[in-house]
């Protein structure tokens, strides 16, 4: 421990040329416009007070005057020091060289839209990111919780449910609420994601009811990352060319029970039987935020794009599972997820297994909760395609973070990963990493 408090605070005059420049784009996430302050509805916001929102809030009676926009951003940059090594004996598996430095910064753009009273709309473009440094869309979508139509029964209808329909991250889980997102770090008390990234958008829709503390949502989509009319290739192991939709489903209980403890409980669920290419555990388009760990000599920050992942590469069919808890007393949070899956490839004719675990505590203190530290526990046990036994994958990181204004967030992360029971030939083969990272993030 007393290394990585030296560590950090030697590297504090990196973490001061992070964040200077970044401080003056801090501003309100609402307008005045002729005295009145207005905002777009049931929208999580993109800085500090968005953390531990879930679900988009459910209101009914925001005010409404007319079509409304509002551009917000999310901005990243990192300081990397991290070292790695593994026992494999294939040439081709001699590690990245890696040395302490910068890694490319990342940027969100966020435009929406109030379109009519209870009726959002949302696109979110990345600007700029590891795995594309092009500016390109990562999906949009519209959201009803008010309908157009007149009549009591819709009222009554709407004043329970809302509808999203789009190119969208689809909500199974609860850790996507939590994880970053190419420049959107600002929810994430860590750097990185889980090892397993629960992560996808999808064209479909999804329709939520909400009653009281209870949320209930059913989900249907494309089972895909992109839009696709193309009839699926046979293989040897698997002929079937007709492309299934994929289902999920959601329940959550989110209460604060006293003026001390707030209690969150979700279940979620999704299965798909033959997707053209399902990415659930492989669907974010921007990268890890732990930049070229395990990857060979030959890698590139863009092409090897999810360093220190694990995806188990369910792509034909899908059936996943995950728990999730969360409890917050004054400054002390605690999350869990537990989540087991099974599914294949086109080239398998059995499903294999991937569960996952992890533990996260948070304190949260000082004026408005701005400064806080955190701990994680991560493990990944799967069977890999053509094995006969299970691999394992281990982290535990420990991290602290000061917001010096609600939008803007400095964080330092340390981090120590391992591999476990991978074969000689794989490049995981008694591999390990560990060391620090720091991030100046800015969210609006």
């Amino acid at each position: 421990m007393k290394t990585i408090i030296k560590t950090i605070i030697r590297n504090s005059a990196i973490a001061g040329l992070l964040i200077s420049p970044l401080i003056s784009l801090g501003q309100d996430t609402t307008r005045v416009e002729d005295g009145v302050k207005t905002r777009i509805s049931n929208l999580r916001p993109y800085d500090q007070s968005g953390i531990n929102v879930f679900e988009a809030p459910k209101e009914m009676n925001a005010p409404f005057d007319g079509l409304k926009v509002r551009f917000g951003a999310g901005f990243t940059q990192s300081f990397q020091n991290l070292k790695h090594e593994n026992t494999s004996t294939v040439p081709a598996n001699a590690l990245y060289k890696m040395t302490p430095g910068f890694n490319t910064a990342n940027a969100n753009l966020y435009m929406d839209v109030q379109l009519a009273d209870g009726i959002r709309l949302n696109l979110t473009s990345y600007l700029s990111s590891r795995h594309h440094n092009e500016t390109w869309v990562k999906g949009g979508y519209i959201q009803f919780d008010k309908l157009p139509f007149k009549g009591a029964m819709w009222d009554m209808i709407m004043s329970m449910a809302t509808v999203k329909i789009g190119h969208m991250e689809i909500n199974y889980g609860d850790q996507h609420f939590r994880r970053s997102d190419g420049g959107g770090t600002i929810y994430n008390p860590f750097v990185e994601n889980y090892i397993m990234d629960e992560f996808a958008t999808e064209i479909g829709g999804e329709v939520y009811l909400h009653l009281n503390s209870l949320t209930g949502m059913i989900g249907v989509s494309n089972g895909m990352i992109k839009g696709n009319i193309a009839e699926l290739t046979p293989t040897a192991q698997d002929a079937n060319i007709h492309k299934s939709p994929s289902f999920y489903f959601k329940g959550a209980f989110d209460k604060q029970l006293n003026s001390d403890l707030r209690l969150r409980l979700a279940a979620s669920y999704y299965t798909n039987n033959s997707s053209g290419g399902n990415t659930l555990f492989g669907g974010d388009r921007t990268g890890s935020n732990y930049f070229l760990v395990m990857e060979p000599t030959t890698a590139s920050t863009s092409a090897n794009a999810f360093s220190g992942r694990f995806n188990p590469g369910f792509s034909k069919e899908i059936h996943t599972a995950q728990l999730n808890a969360f409890a917050k007393v004054h400054g002390f949070e605690l999350f869990g997820t537990y989540e087991f899956g099974k599914g294949r490839g086109n080239k398998e004719v059995a499903n294999r297994d991937a569960n996952q675990f992890a533990l996260e505590g948070v304190y949260r203190f000082g004026n408005s909760e701005n400064l806080f530290i955190g701990a994680r526990y991560n493990t990944v046990t799967a069977r890999l395609a053509g094995m006969t036994s299970d691999v394992s994958i281990n982290r535990t990181s420990l991290s602290a973070g000061w917001f010096l204004t609600h939008n803007v967030l400095l964080k330092a992360e340390y981090t120590d990963q391992k591999y476990n029971d991978f074969l000689s030939s794989d490049i995981r083969n008694g591999g390990k990493f560990h060391g620090y990272v720091v991030q100046a993030v800015v969210g609006f």
